[in-house]
């Protein structure tokens, strides 16, 4: 059976979809991992209130 998102099949609108939802993602992902990171530091530095 044949793919329906074949890039053979796919048109200029669904190429540019595909480049949109890449961008989206890659950015998406850069997001979590400046959040994860930010957690992590502020898990590892010692809280100044809690003396």
């Amino acid at each position: 059976m044949a793919d329906k998102t074949s890039q053979k099949k796919l048109g200029k609108s669904d190429g540019a979809r595909e480049d949109r939802l890449k961008a989206a993602l890659k950015a998406n992902l850069a997001r979590r991992k400046a959040q994860a990171k930010a957690r992590a530091a502020a898990e590892a530095k010692p809280d100044q209130n809690e003396e």
